[in-house]
Formats: C-alpha cells, sequence, structure tokens
C-alpha cells in the first residue's frame, strides 16, 4: 500500500542528495544519510529521493542495509570489467 506523498523533492534537493551519498567515505544507512546533509529535508522527502535513486540504478543497499552508489562508480566497473565473462 503506498502512502501519499505530501511534498516532492525539488531538483537541488536531488542533486544535494547524490552528492552526499558520492562524496561520503564510508558507507551510511538511511538514516545517517539523512543526519548528515546540509540542508534539512523531511524525512518523507529524503525517502522519495532514495526511492528515485533505488529505482534508477544509481544507488543500492549493501547486505549492512548501507547505501551504495552504483552510477558510474570507477571502483565497480574495474571489477565488473575483472569478473568472468559467461
Amino acid at each position: 500500500m503506498e502512502t501519499a506523498v505530501l511534498h516532492y523533492p525539488r531538483l537541488d534537493t536531488v542533486i544535494m542528495v547524490e552528492d552526499a551519498i558520492q562524496k561520503s567515505k564510508i558507507e551510511l544507512s538511511k538514516n545517517g544519510l539523512w543526519r548528515t546533509l546540509p540542508k534539512q529535508v523531511q524525512y518523507q522527502t529524503f525517502n522519495v529521493i532514495i526511492q528515485y535513486l533505488e529505482k534508477s540504478n544509481k544507488i543500492t543497499f549493501s547486505k549492512e542495509n548501507k547505501i551504495v552508489w552504483i552510477a558510474s562508480n570507477q571502483k565497480l566497473d574495474s571489477l565488473v570489467k575483472k569478473g568472468k565473462k559467461l
């Protein structure tokens, strides 16, 4: 069951969250990332951004439920290239 979204994010807010994920030196949980943002964002709006980033294949979640940036990740790309081909 989906809940109604009270406030959709602005583009600058989405970019702020993307930058925070990319620049993070460590993998953060959703709550940890939300607390480190330079501007306050409503948690519901933050969740809409996270859902968008996940659906657009820019982020994924690790086994520890930490956010991992996967879009244009040079380290990930090099590991994939080194992987076995079927």
